[in-house]
């Protein structure tokens, strides 16, 4: 039995105080929503409380699908290196990156000099990287890509997107449970023109050829889970978790997904359960329990 632990879109602040050169186009917005909105959302005593519960609960495994910082100040890549190091150890803690972490183009860098040991594989590797833990094949992805503003799209790119084929197709022949991460939810919904995953359907292509046992993500805030089509009409589970940090607004509050994953004959088993905090109750708590 293996259990792994997800948690997404923590948006830590606060927002450190930015020197003016640093606030042009894009960054100048995400600096005025912040002030206006986003940070009565996102409070720091909200996700101290999620991962110390998380941490309480011991798993094998962490995974964190994107979005650690807010409009990707340098001074907000080393206090995410200290959460990141609170967390857990690199090995511990496996990160894909969010659209706010790439928010600008010149921000491209700093991911990969503060997080870089959180965003590797076994043997050292960039996206897609492997990870094996146990009986979790743990597969990363980015598709974190610089954008206009108002946009928060993301786009994975046909290197990737063929290298994660190539992947997936590798590991059919170990018997591991397959979990793909990625910051953009892989499908399509009515409304989200401006923050979709532009190649989707190349994605939902190499899950229908090659398959997979669950996919994590971020992005959207909210509870989620949907099924993708896998090979022979198999399907496989997608979801999501609200921001680990979300304390107030419409979406839904923060929380956590724990997933206990053991072989069961021929085929695996996962149960999900989903912990965090609920508007009429204090602390975080167990808010639904269910079987993949």
């Amino acid at each position: 039995m293996t259990v792994l632990a997800h948690l997404s879109d923590p948006h830590i602040g606060p927002l450190p105080r930015p020197y003016m050169r640093e606030l042009f186009g894009k960054r100048a917005l995400g600096f005025i929503n912040w002030h206006r909105r986003r940070k009565a959302i996102h409070r720091m005593d909200t996700l101290t409380d999620l991962v110390a519960d998380l941490k309480a609960q011991a798993p094998d495994q962490i995974a964190l699908t994107g979005d650690l910082v807010n409009i990707a100040l340098p001074a907000e890549f080393l206090n995410t290196r200290a959460f990141l190091h609170a967390l857990g150890q690199p090995s511990e803690v496996a990160v894909v990156p969010g659209n706010h972490d790439l928010y600008v183009r010149r921000a491209a860098a700093a991911g990969g000099e503060h997080w870089g040991a959180y965003m590797r594989g076994d043997a050292g590797e960039s996206f897609p990287y492997l990870r094996r833990r146990g009986p979790l094949a743990l597969i990363g992805l980015s598709s974190a890509v610089p954008t206009a503003p108002f946009m928060a799209t993301g786009k994975l790119g046909a290197r990737q997107i063929e290298d994660f084929r190539v992947l997936l197709a590798t590991l059919k022949a170990e018997d591991l449970f397959r979990v793909v991460m990625i910051h953009h939810p892989p499908s399509r919904k009515p409304g989200d023109r401006f923050k979709y995953l532009i190649d989707t359907q190349a994605f939902a292509n190499v899950l229908r050829e090659h398959g997979a046992d669950l996919v994590l993500h971020g992005h959207d805030h909210v509870h989620s889970v949907v099924y993708l089509e896998g090979p022979g009409g198999a399907k496989v589970p997608m979801a999501g978790v609200p921001s680990a940090s979300a304390s107030a607004g419409h979406g839904d509050l923060a929380a956590y997904n724990l997933y206990t994953i053991e072989k069961t004959g021929n085929g695996w088993q996962c149960e999900a359960v989903t912990r965090g905090f609920r508007r009429d109750r204090g602390g975080v708590t167990e808010i639904a329990r269910r079987v993949l």
